[in-house]
């Protein structure tokens, strides 16, 4: 996703600032600068005169050329006038402030103009910022987002490194323990394997090292999923009902592979390498635990051909965009008819205890066909082979909490998967991000009030409301769209919730510590930390069961460069991380903002009504809302844009553009609404809120 949204983002970068200097390449145009006069001119007019004295002591030679040079100074300035009156109303005013040039630099450097733009735009508009800015070590993409993202975890390590700072709640006071908990690297290596060893011995041991023949694979599998948050052979979580937005639900859907996808497995021809990288990864990680190498390789083939069976049941993502269509509501009772070789209600209970459960609680299911082929596959499958993959996906959790022969293990896999060379990245970078994931809203409360400026969310906030109105304004000229479910789109547009920069709770710090009382958290004992969060997160899930979904529980922390579209609660969530240049900075030109983050603005409002989106109406909730004409107008429609993606490549591979629709409408949508808004925001004599009003 992030791919296609940089290339969108970095183009528009380009395109919202450079098309707006006619004449001059290196100006740069600002709707925010009114006073293009030097500041010598402007002097003139306001400094006071000589005295009496400097008139009569002059000769009447000397009195004639002065009346001249007065004259003729007065003609310059009426010329400079004029002509700048002119130049004025032609270019909307000129920004040479610092950050406009800068940012004028910026632009310039990042292109590529020896290129036709006729034949590889891309190249013209980005060649020159690929040029500067090569794949770093140890990357497999690198883009705006990365490199910000960069940024924020320097930030981070500092705060997280400053344990002298005041006035820090409990909870933040635990978010630095855990990260020098993960930076007590000699701890770490002292333990070795010794921490997930024990680990598998209290889950009921596997094949490894003895021979294992054990009829507990219920057992192992409520561990597993309940105690590790491990997915197995399909997911269980609880989240919104899709059809009931005012309730959380417990929902069951089909779970995800050791590789990224299907295709890995049955495309064998085609995927070779990555298999073969794959299998020696398993087998090293097998050696590491204690088994021999020949027997972690006969152990992890048959692991890597039951996954190739799971691959072979597991739907494809582009064949399940129509929510509508694979959603199931049933009772708990209804899975044992559905997938009679698991036993569900101890599964249930035990996943989300204190909570009480009894075989009525109703739970949606996303992959009724799938779980009946599991539950087959499973029936089918010799109980040892069954144990050691469940045994496997928990030790694939758990390889980065681990000394460095795990981590080392697990780059040698990633150079092979993703191009990506061992990174010589330090340690601090991996104990950044992993504290961010488990107190990232503890550790976001430092970074925003360390470098979140109130006025942005206020800026940010006029402008939701203005790439709203674009977007509104061009569904009047979608003549596809039928007038009734013009009028809904509208609505839900209206209706969408704005949340800008943190959720609430995290400026309070009673409320911050509430929220983690119940997470104990030690300086010394990473892995043991690791463990805890695990169990904290599970029951932080079981309390939300049958509530209303809370607005201030956000899926991404405030330090987070990205955002998100939630439908279910109809709402846009832009986390503070991402307010920052090249995206956003107070000091920039307008149009660079919208070419910057109101993209992104209006990229997630548009997942609104792309093909997933727009089954759900303005109160989150799945049902039928568009009139049939509209539903087939919109599917010729978006088979066009199909067909256009699918015949795109990058790196050689062919896009599926079945399957990344709604990226792709997203950003087609995203950068027609900013652009819209850009060119209102830049022109004169009325501000662009007053225009968009206007508009209306």
């Amino acid at each position: 996703m992030e791919v296609l949204r940089e290339s969108i983002l970095h183009l528009t970068f380009q395109m919202s600032t450079y098309k707006r200097a006619t004449l001059d390449e290196e100006e740069l145009v600002d709707s925010t600068s009114d006073d293009i006069y030097p500041s010598a001119v402007m002097q003139v007019s306001l400094s006071r005169g000589p005295g009496p004295r400097f008139w009569t002591e002059r000769t009447h030679i000397e009195r004639r050329l002065l009346v001249l040079v007065c004259a003729l100074s007065l003609a310059l300035f009426i010329c400079l006038l004029t002509l700048g009156v002119h130049y004025k109303s032609g270019h909307h005013g000129v920004c040479l402030s610092e950050s406009c040039v800068a940012a004028s630099s910026g632009v310039l450097a990042s292109m590529d103009r020896s290129v036709d733009p006729c034949q590889d735009f891309y190249s013209y508009a980005c060649g020159g910022w690929v040029k500067q800015n090569p794949l770093p070590e140890g990357k497999s993409r690198w883009g705006p987002f990365s490199n910000l993202w960069e940024h924020n975890v320097a930030i981070m390590k500092h705060l997280l490194e400053n344990t002298t700072m005041k006035g820090l709640s409990q909870a933040e006071r635990k978010a630095q323990w855990y990260y020098q908990a993960c930076m007590n690297e000699a701890k770490i290596q002292s333990l070795g394997a010794q921490p997930l060893q024990e680990l598998i011995n209290a889950t009921g041991g596997w094949g490894l090292t003895e021979p294992w023949e054990k009829d507990n694979f219920q057992e192992v599998l409520r561990m597993v999923s309940a105690n590790f948050r491990t997915t197995p052979f399909f997911t269980v979580f609880i989240s919104t009902d899709s059809k009931s937005s005012n309730s959380n639900i417990i929902q069951v859907d089909q779970s995800g592979l050791g590789l990224p996808s299907r295709d890995y497995y049955l495309n064998k021809t085609a995927n070779a390498k990555y298999l073969k990288a794959y299998l020696d990864f398993l087998v090293e990680l097998g050696v590491l635990l204690g088994g021999s190498a020949e027997t972690s390789q006969s152990m992890m083939r048959e692991i890597v051909d039951f996954e190739t069976m799971l691959a072979n049941i597991t739907v494809p993502q582009e064949e399940r965009r129509d929510e509508e269509a694979i959603y199931h509501k049933m009772r708990a009772r209804n899975l044992t008819t559905l997938a009679p070789a698991v036993d569900w209600m101890p599964l249930l209970r035990e996943m989300f205890a204190p909570v009480e459960l009894n075989d009525s609680e109703p739970v949606v299911v996303y992959a009724t066909e799938y779980l009946q082929k599991v539950s087959d596959l499973i029936q089918n499958t010799n109980s040892s082979i069954l144990n050691n993959y469940m045994i496997m996906k928990v030790v694939r959790k758990m390889v980065s909490n681990l000394d460095q022969r795990f981590q080392d293990a697990e780059h040698r896999f990633f150079e092979v998967m993703y191009g990506t060379k061992k990174s010589c990245s330090p340690r601090w970078k991996l104990c950044v991000s992993d504290t961010d994931s488990a107190l990232g809203f503890a550790l976001g409360a430092m970074f925003v009030k360390a470098t979140f400026a109130e006025d942005s969310k206020t800026s940010a906030e006029d402008m939701v409301s203005m790439i709203k109105w674009a977007f509104e304004d061009s569904l009047k000229d979608t003549a596809w769209m039928d007038p009734e479910t013009k009028k809904a789109a509208k609505e839900k547009a209206d209706a969408i919730y704005n949340m800008v920069g943190y959720p609430k709770f995290i400026m309070d710090p009673k409320e911050l510590d509430k929220v983690f009382n119940d997470f104990e958290v030690v300086s010394e004992l990473y892995f043991q930390n690791v463990m805890q969060y695990y169990n904290f997160s599970g029951r932080v899930t079981a309390d939300q069961l049958r509530k209303t979904p809370n607005r201030n529980q956000w899926s991404m922390t405030p330090a987070t460069v990205n955002a998100y579209y939630n439908p279910t609660k109809n709402e846009m969530v832009l986390p503070a991380g991402i307010f920052q240049a090249p995206f956003y900075s107070h000091s920039l030109p307008k149009a660079l903002n919208f070419g910057g983050i109101g993209v992104v603005m209006g990229h997630e409002l548009t997942h609104a009504f792309d093909d997933q989106g727009r089954e759900y109406d303005k109160d989150g909730n799945l049902r039928p809302w568009w009139k049939n004409s509209s539903v087939e107008a919109f599917k010729k429609q978006t088979q066009c844009m199909v067909e256009q993606y699918g015949n795109y490549t990058v790196n050689k591979e062919p896009l599926n553009g079945r399957q990344t629709l709604g990226e792709n409408i997203a950003d087609n949508g995203g950068l027609k609404a900013a652009y819209k808004v850009s060119m209102y925001a830049t022109q004169r004599p009325r501000s662009s809120a007053g225009r968009a009003r206007q508009a209306e």
